[in-house]
């Protein structure tokens, strides 16, 4: 008879998986909750001109503050107002276009309970989270998401676990959904993220490339000794080659300058044009810097020159810009 594979397990194994069940079954309950409420909940806030004020106490308010960071990170302003702070002069921080978010598994807490009639005299739109559709909160409010759960996944029914993930779950739910409604682009996502991991993977090829006088550049027509002279000025290990109405005709690299040594008697007395790699590959700006990393390894090269629809040159992108950003 083979053993039962339960009974050795760890205590501690069985506690995790059990938390993590009852969390995962909260979540999962509150997709049949998606109702006409919560469009309500989207209509408000996407009609919000000011900002959203999360509201909330204890676990709530830790909760609250990462929603309102999630709002103000994908494009709808919002900042997290302490409960209990709000009726000792934190009040002042809303405006006459804000709207408030207030989270409270019970829609009892006292220190949220007593702000809503400052809320209501400002006249500013309320959107609940709450557990008890029949709450003061709930009532008071002009929509109520409902995030109730069965049970906190404590031993003792007591520290909010599956509540509070039920109320981040909803919070990150009502945040995509009012992105999505606002027309929130990959473009505005850059802008809010600078920095960090998620700055540095949505940089943009004309966000790193050189342009300008940076650009090294020469005619067709150009020396190939005026040619060495311009690569080594820029420093780019390359120079871009234009024809007589400035288009790009190729370009040539500290490689081919080595393979120009090899083959020509005279180098130096050779021009730009017959020495060039003729149709070189190019990228666009608007591309994100990862897909030029991606195109330059897969050629085995170096650098790409950056070009409009229209073929016109804009600036030249090196691999080493894309390694200085430590983005890989």
């Amino acid at each position: 008879m083979k053993a039962d594979p339960q009974q050795n397990q760890d205590p501690a194994i069985s506690t995790a998986a059990r938390v993590l069940r009852l969390e995962a079954e909260a979540v999962h309950t509150l997709i049949e909750r998606l109702d006409r409420s919560f469009c309500r909940a989207v209509e408000i806030a996407a009609a919000c001109t000011g900002k959203i004020a999360v509201t909330g106490m204890g676990k709530s308010g830790i909760i609250c503050k990462k929603i309102a960071a999630t709002l103000s990170s994908t494009g709808s302003p919002a900042f997290f107002l302490h409960a209990a702070e709000a009726m000792h002069g934190d009040l002042g921080l809303l405006g006459p276009h804000d709207v408030l978010l207030a989270v409270s598994k019970s829609g009892e807490t006292d220190e949220i309970i007593r702000i809503l009639d400052v809320v209501k005299r400002l006249g500013l739109p309320m959107i609940a989270m709450s557990g008890e559709s029949n709450s003061t909160l709930s009532r008071l409010a002009d929509v109520n998401l409902d995030v109730s759960v069965i049970e906190e996944a404590c031993p003792f029914g007591l520290a909010p676990t599956t509540s509070t993930a039920a109320a981040l779950a909803m919070g990150d739910a009502l945040a995509m959904a009012l992105m999505e409604r606002k027309g929130f682009r990959l473009e505005d996502f850059a802008h809010y993220h600078p920095a960090g991991s998620i700055g540095k993977k949505l940089l943009r090829v004309g966000d790193l490339m050189h342009r300008g006088e940076a650009v090294p550049m020469v005619q067709e027509a150009t020396p190939m000794s005026d040619v060495i002279y311009e690569m080594t000025c820029k420093k780019l290990g390359m120079t871009v080659v234009v024809d007589e109405q400035n288009r790009l005709s190729g370009v040539i690299s500290d490689g081919d300058l080595r393979r120009l040594l090899q083959r020509a008697h005279d180098p130096l007395k050779m021009k730009a044009g017959e020495c060039m790699t003729a149709d070189p590959k190019t990228i666009q700006a608007e591309q994100p810097a990862t897909a030029a990393l991606k195109k330059m390894e897969e050629l085995k090269i170096t650098s790409l020159v950056v070009v409009d629809a229209g073929k016109s040159i804009l600036g030249v992108i090196h691999i080493h810009d894309l390694w200085r950003t430590q983005m890989f």
